[in-house]
C-alpha cells in the first residue's frame, strides 16, 4: 500500500460527510454553490461572552485536506464511496471562500463565526474539521479569558499537557495564549506557535536527592538563583526557609503546589519578607481554575499556573458550535436561504454580515448580523467578519506564530469594548444581545 499524503488532513473527518459527497456526485447536485455557517446556539453554561479561537490552525488544516494514494485506498477497500466519487476526491482542494471573526475576538450566541462558500461538496466536507477544531480551541480560549480576567493583571501560565491528548495539549496552550496567558509548559506549541515557554523542577526531582538542600543547590546551579523553586515537597516552612539560604534573597520565586492556599500564601510571604527575600514572587499551581484565582486575588501571590481546568475548558470541553447550511443555488440558479425548523434545534438562514454597535463610550451594546447580500453602506459599529480564504488560498496574515501574536492582540482590543458585566464570574446572561435584521 502505498505512504499516505505528507501531513494530508482529508481523513480526520466522519464518514456521512464522504457519503453525502457521494450521493450528491449521482444525484447531480454536489456542484450547487452553498453556504454553510458555524455558530453556537448558546454559550457554555453560565458565560457572558466566548473567545474565538483556533481558526489559522484551522486554515492551515483546511489547506492540507487532499485526497492522496493511500487515503484513496482506504475509502476504495472500505466501499466508503463508490468510484465517481473515489476520481473527484482525488483532484479535490478547497477553492471557495471563507470569511469569519478573527481569532481572537469577542463572541455571543448566533454570532456567525465563520462562512464557507464553495459548492456544496467542497463545503460539507470541512465540517468535522471545522468544528473539531473550533469547538476545542474556542472552549479553551472562552475558559483561558476569563481566568486572566480573574487574575487582575497577574500573570497565568498554562501547563496542563498531561491533562489531555498529546495533539490537543498543543492546541490548548496556543488557544490559552491568544485569551491572555503569558505562557505555557509546552514545547510543541512553543515550536510551532511561538508560544513563550516555561518550566523548571517537579516534586520528583526534590526526592531524587538525599535532601531538599540538594536538590535546590543543583537546580540553582544550573538554572541561576533567579529560578522558581518549589517548597511544599515536605514542610513548607522549612522549604522556604531551605531556599531562601541555597539561593539567596535574589530568589526568583518559590511555588506552592498544596495546601490551603488562601492562608498559606500569606504566611510565606510574611516568612520571605522576614527573611529578606522582598522581590521573591510566589506562583501557586494547585487545581487553579477561574473562581480559585479570584478567591485568591486578595492574597500576595504572584502568578498562576492552570492545568486541567483550562485544557478542558473549565469543565466544557466543547464550546457547542454547530455548521449548518444556510443557504443554496436552487435548480435555476437562484439563491435560496434554507433554515432548520425543528424544535429547539431552529437556524436562521441567509448570508449573514455581523456588525459590534457601539456607543459613544466606546462599550458594545449589541451584536448586529444583518441578514442579506450585504450589510448596509451606512451600518454604525465595527464589521466583524473578515476574509480568510480566497479561491483556497489562507489569508497568510492569520497563520503560524504571527497569526497568534495578532489574535492575541486582537483579543485584548474586543475584550476592551465589552460592558464591565460581562467579567463577571456568576452566571448570567451574554453581555449583549444578538440582534437580526433583515436588509
Amino acid at each position: 500500500m502505498n505512504a499516505p499524503l505528507a501531513d494530508s488532513t482529508a481523513l480526520l473527518t466522519d464518514r456521512y460527510e464522504l457519503t453525502m459527497v457521494d450521493a450528491a456526485i449521482r444525484a447531480g447536485t454536489h456542484d450547487r454553490q452553498t453556504v454553510f455557517e458555524a455558530f453556537g446556539r448558546s454559550l457554555p453554561h453560565g458565560r457572558r461572552y466566548g473567545v474565538v479561537a483556533g481558526t489559522g490552525r484551522l486554515l492551515e488544516l483546511i489547506s492540507a485536506f487532499r485526497f492522496g494514494d493511500a487515503e484513496l485506498d482506504y475509502l476504495r477497500e472500505n466501499d466508503v464511496v463508490g468510484g465517481a466519487t473515489l476520481d473527484w476526491l482525488a483532484d479535490y482542494r478547497f477553492t471557495g471562500q471563507i470569511r469569519g471573526y478573527r481569532e481572537g475576538e469577542a463572541y455571543f450566541p448566533d454570532s456567525p463565526l465563520l462562512v464557507v462558500e464553495s459548492s456544496f461538496a467542497e463545503g460539507v466536507l470541512l465540517e468535522t474539521l471545522i468544528l473539531s477544531v473550533l469547538n476545542y480551541d474556542t472552549s479553551v480560549a472562552g475558559a483561558a479569558a476569563r481566568m486572566v480576567s480573574a487574575a487582575r493583571g497577574r500573570p497565568v501560565a498554562e501547563m496542563g499537557s498531561r491533562r489531555t491528548g498529546e495533539r490537543s495539549a498543543v492546541a490548548a496552550a496556543r488557544a490559552a495564549y491568544i485569551a491572555g496567558f503569558g505562557a505555557t509548559s509546552n514545547l510543541e506549541a512553543g515550536r510551532t506557535w511561538g508560544v513563550p515557554t516555561m518550566g523548571t523542577a517537579a516534586h520528583a526531582f526534590t526526592m531524587l536527592h538525599d535532601s531538599e538542600e540538594e536538590a535546590f543547590r543543583a537546580q540553582v546551579a544550573t538554572l541561576g538563583a533567579g529560578t522558581t523553586l518549589l517548597v511544599d515537597t515536605y514542610d513548607v516552612p522549612e522549604g522556604v526557609a531551605t531556599a531562601v539560604r541555597v539561593a539567596g534573597t535574589g530568589l526568583g520565586a518559590v511555588r506552592l503546589d498544596s495546601g490551603d492556599l488562601l492562608t498559606l500564601v500569606g504566611a510565606v510571604r510574611q516568612q520571605l519578607d522576614d527573611l529578606g527575600a522582598t522581590g521573591t514572587r510566589i506562583t501557586v499551581t494547585n487545581d487553579l481554575d477561574e473562581y480559585a484565582i479570584a478567591a485568591l486575588a486578595a492574597t500576595p501571590v504572584d502568578s498562576f499556573g492552570v492545568g486541567t481546568s483550562v485544557v478542558t475548558g473549565s469543565g466544557h470541553p466543547a464550546a457547542g458550535l454547530v455548521y449548518k447550511l444556510v443557504a443554496r443555488e436552487d435548480a435555476e440558479g437562484r439563491w435560496v436561504s434554507v433554515a432548520k425548523k425543528s424544535a429547539d434545534k431552529a437556524t436562521h438562514g441567509g448570508r449573514k454580515h455581523p456588525v459590534r454597535m457601539i456607543d459613544s463610550s466606546g462599550t458594545a451594546v449589541t451584536e448586529t448580523v444583518f441578514v442579506g447580500d450585504a450589510a448596509p453602506d451606512d451600518a454604525p459599529g465595527r464589521p466583524l467578519h473578515v476574509e480568510l480564504m480566497a479561491d483556497g488560498a489562507a489569508d497568510e496574515r492569520y497563520l503560524g506564530a504571527a497569526g497568534v501574536v495578532a489574535a492575541r492582540g486582537h483579543r485584548e482590543v474586543s475584550l476592551a469594548e465589552l460592558p464591565d458585566q460581562a467579567f463577571r464570574l456568576a452566571s448570567g446572561a451574554p453581555a449583549i444581545p444578538t440582534v437580526f435584521e433583515a436588509v
